[in-house]
């Protein structure tokens, strides 16, 4: 698989790697690795700055490293993860979580930069919302862009079904309204029947 390897003022150095190899790193999540590129000054510290994937199988196809020195801040894309939602009041009802923010940018030192980011929700009822300024952000780590305070983490809503059944009640009530019968009118006799009715017949027998 191939892929570059740029940054700190360096020329960019293209490399290929086996991908199996870089998928076994991948895997394991870590944000800061260091690669050695033969020809390129020894092992260095580096973060992955793009992946390109084939838009159907979703395998990867290129890959980008940046360098770092690890003495200075960056910014990096850090994976957002929630955890306890089986526990939230909501879901327990019967609501249905929405994990909406999946990552989040930060800064950071390389060595300060996490694997991850984790939101408790099990906290979380029915039609509440989990914003970013709900979570503490790792020692030695910044929350990076505009109006932090307004990203929606997730979001618990009530269960459809709920919503359908005070539907169906609410119809049901109009219906029943609609075909009541007026007090004092029930059981009357349908229009050109009755007496009057009766004695139309029964003149009409007689002529």
């Amino acid at each position: 698989m191939p892929g570059v390897v740029y940054g700190i003022e360096a020329d960019s150095v293209a490399f290929k790697v086996d991908a199996r190899r870089v998928r076994a790193v991948l895997a394991e999540g870590h944000a800061l690795f260091d690669v050695e590129v033969e020809g390129d000054g020894g092992r260095q510290p580096v973060i992955v700055k793009d992946q390109q994937r084939d838009p159907v199988r979703g395998s990867l196809k290129h890959l980008d490293l940046l360098r770092v020195r690890l003495d200075e801040k960056i910014q990096a894309t850090v994976p957002l993860e929630i955890e306890g939602v089986e526990d939230a009041p909501g879901v327990r009802e019967g609501g249905v979580l929405e994990h909406v923010t999946r990552e989040l940018l930060i800064e950071a030192l390389p060595t300060d930069i996490p694997d991850r980011i984790v939101a408790d929700v099990s906290g979380m009822g029915i039609a509440e919302t989990m914003m970013l300024d709900a979570i503490a952000a790792p020692a030695g780590v910044d929350f990076v862009g505009d109006n932090l305070e307004e990203i929606v983490i997730a979001t618990v809503t009530a269960p459809s079904e709920v919503v359908e059944e005070e539907e169906i009640e609410e119809e049901a009530e109009l219906v029943g309204e609609e075909g009541e019968v007026p007090e004092g009118e029930e059981g009357a006799a349908p229009e050109g029947e009755g007496e009057g009715g009766e004695a139309a017949e029964s003149g009409g027998e007689e002529s």
